[in-house]
């Protein structure tokens, strides 16, 4: 038997622990050292997400409308700024016999004892907190050394704030937030995101994957309390930001529309109204402005809010009949004096008359007239002819919530309706969808896709996507437009849309007047005025859809929509950066006014004007005017006053009188004049610029 001493048999315990100790290590790092690694790592590094800011979003021209922006929280500790201990550390400093101190002389009487200077480092919290906007009662609050902590509401560019960021007590964060579009107009359209950059609607919800970046990430080391510091050599993940996206919109020709549509409404005592200016030629939406009385509305409406058109659709049935070669243009249809009746249902026009020719029955929107010429239209054919023309189906237009609007089969027609919809009811469409309708009429007879992208862009130059044209399918024939397009001018010389009638340019146009439904019923005395154009009518380059909702100072939408139309192509032409072609403008022939007494429709060919009179004998008579190579656009008018106008309104001002504006100082105070000065008659299109007070 093996005698084993104490002394051996403590080395053997020694080395059994020491073979097991290195086994154990070699166990440890050898087959799982990686695991325990990563391990450590993340017991000692850590990562803070680095939000990636969202792209921008610009207009036709390049002109920045949304971007995200660096800004600063700030929450201030009073006490730390000043340097001051604790409340619950302060020593009693009152004097025997004396009033016992109040927290604020206590804390003011330790300052002054202990020689702290913190009590300028509050006065220069004070100081920037106030320039950069903050209200005096959260000022006083901020730097009140009797309160803890306070959190500044609202957000602070960081070169605002940049000075007492260092300073102890201050505590700021960083965080990236979305500045929406300038206009109420815009902010519908394009949408909003929230403080986390998440998209809440509109184009921002859209095109959210092309606009949202790729987050990075902050490398941070953590000591053995918990804390977290920036590491010297551990390198965090940049973000990328997300892409550029340019859309259609021309900012300038947008702002026009909104002014005029907030103008229209408060004239008109209106509900709202919606305004679409699209490029006939490319299918492109130069501006949409949409306007509620509601409070509760947000969105575009233009693309939210279908209503039946009224007679704003009665150009489509006849060109759609001169196609299929069953009317002709100067046909003449009896309209039974202004009063009919059809299957119980009495009709009426506002220009009652004997007769009209298919072109009069479109000038002065006889509904006696186009339901009798409807109704060589079987309903299938009939349905055809707006489900062609795009209604009933969305636009295609990147904005969530688009509605396609109403259309029924025709199994599902009442013996009423093929003249209801003659008339434009039982349909309803919205604003863009009409407007695309309409550039088909404008551009030999394509509907044509509509498009609100007109680029998007990485953040390196990459081109992702380019708008071209694309049209969706033919609805007339080129001669069928040009016959329709003529139809429309004689509505604007000489029909219910006189007042969009400009005295250089043709243009051309419909009006329609539509009572409004709630409930499924039509409610007496409310309205939809309304008022499609397009212009010039030699070689359309817009067309403008202005919708007033329920005016009520006059229902009409030759007299409430018309106007609108008529302000916001003078304005346009005026402001020369709205996507206009002036040079095919100065080559169009020069617009003769007037015509010969008891003349009903004009049409000019070349220089020469074919009147039909009442009795459907043609008359041709010469211009006395000569066609001019040079066009006076506008006159020259007086420079507005604009003095004690914010710099927004008085920009607004002297846009509308058809001036361009630039800034020429950067004081922070109130317009203090303009040069030219005020009264100064300048032609159309110069520039006045704007002098702010200090």
């Amino acid at each position: 038997m093996i005698s084993i001493s104490r002394t051996g048999f403590i080395h053997g315990c020694f080395t059994a622990f020491a073979v097991a100790l290195v086994g154990r290590a070699a166990y440890v790092q050898l087959l799982h050292g990686a695991e325990w690694r990563a391990k450590a790592r993340r017991l000692h590094e850590s990562g803070t997400p680095v939000q990636a800011p969202r792209g921008m979003i610009l207009d036709a021209t390049g002109s920045l409308l949304v971007e995200s922006r660096e800004q600063v929280r700030l929450e201030v500790a009073p006490r730390e700024v000043a340097g001051l201990p604790k409340l619950g550390t302060l020593p009693d400093t009152t004097k025997k016999g004396k009033k016992k101190e109040s927290l604020t002389d206590k804390v003011k009487a330790v300052g002054r004892k202990r020689g702290i200077t913190g009590m300028e480092r509050l006065d220069s919290v004070r100081h920037v907190l106030a320039r950069a906007g903050v209200a005096a009662d959260w000022v006083a609050k901020a730097t009140d050394t009797s309160r803890a902590y306070s959190v500044i509401p609202g957000r602070f560019l960081a070169s605002d704030v940049q000075s007492i960021r260092t300073v102890r007590g201050v505590h700021s964060t960083t965080v990236l937030e979305r500045v929406p579009a300038a206009t109420d107009g815009l902010r519908r359209l394009i949408g909003h995101a929230d403080e986390s950059g998440n998209p809440i609607d509109g184009v921002e919800k859209a095109l959210d994957t092309q606009l949202r970046g790729t987050p990075g990430r902050a490398a941070l080391l953590r000591d053995g309390s918990g804390a977290s510091f920036d590491s010297p050599v551990l390198n965090g993940t940049a973000p990328t930001p997300g892409n550029t996206v340019t859309l259609t919109i021309n900012q300038a020709l947008q702002d026009i529309t909104e002014r005029a549509l907030a103008d229209a409404v408060k004239q008109y005592g209106a509900e709202g109204g919606d305004i679409v200016v699209l490029d006939p030629r490319s299918g492109e939406v130069r501006a949409m402005a949409s306007r509620r009385t509601n409070p509760l509305s947000s969105g575009a409406t233009a693309l939210l809010e279908p209503y039946e058109p009224g007679s704003t659709l009665k150009p489509f049935v006849a060109a759609r009949l001169l196609d299929l070669k069953r009317a002709r243009v100067d046909e003449v249809m009896n309209v039974h004096g202004g009063k009919w009746e059809l299957n119980g249902r009495k009709l009426e026009d506002d220009h009652p008359a004997a007769e009209f020719t298919l072109a009069q029955v479109i000038q002065y929107s006889s509904n006696i007239g186009i339901v009798q010429f409807a109704q060589r239209l079987n309903p299938g054919e009939q349905f055809e002819l707006l489900r062609d023309l795009g209604f009933g189906a969305q636009t295609g237009l990147p904005y969530p919530g688009e509605q396609p609007g109403t259309l029924r089969a025709p199994r599902n027609w009442d013996k009423q309706t093929p003249a209801s919809l003659a008339m434009g009811y039982a349909l309803t469409v919205t604003p863009l969808q009409l407007a695309t309708a309409y550039a088909a009429i404008a551009n030999g007879g394509e509907l044509l896709e509509p498009a609100l992208v007109k680029e998007i862009r990485a953040v390196d130059g990459t081109v992702r996507y380019t708008h071209t044209r694309k049209v969706v399918r033919r609805v007339m024939s080129p001669e069928t437009s040009e016959a329709a397009l003529a139809m429309l001018r004689s509505v604007v010389t000489g029909g219910t849309g006189d007042q969009a009638n400009l005295a250089t340019f043709d243009v051309a146009g419909k009006t329609g007047t539509a009572k409004r439904t709630e409930h499924g019923r039509y409610v007496k005395g409310k309205y939809t005025a309304s008022f499609v154009g397009i212009f010039p009518a030699d070689k359309p380059q817009v067309v403008i859809l202005v919708k007033i909702d329920n005016p009520t100072t006059t229902i009409y939408g030759g007299k409430a929509a018309a106007p609108v139309s008529k302000a916001v192509l003078q304005a346009a032409i005026a402001a020369r950066d709205v996507s206009l072609d002036r040079g095919a403008l100065a080559a169009a022939p020069t617009r003769a006014t007037g015509k010969p007494a008891n003349v009903d429709s004009v049409q000019r060919v070349d220089s020469t004007v074919r009147a039909t009179a009442s009795g459907s004998v043609p008359i041709v008579f010469e211009l006395g005017q000569k066609r001019s190579d040079e066009i006076r656009v506008v006159a020259e008018r007086g420079v507005p006053d604009v003095s004690g106008a914010s710099i927004r309104d008085a920009v607004h001002t002297l846009h509308r009188a058809g001036f361009r504006v630039t800034l020429g100082n950067d004081a922070p105070g109130p317009v203090r004049g303009t040069s030219p000065a005020a009264g100064a008659m300048l032609p159309a299109g110069a520039m006045v610029r704007i002098e702010r007070a200090p």
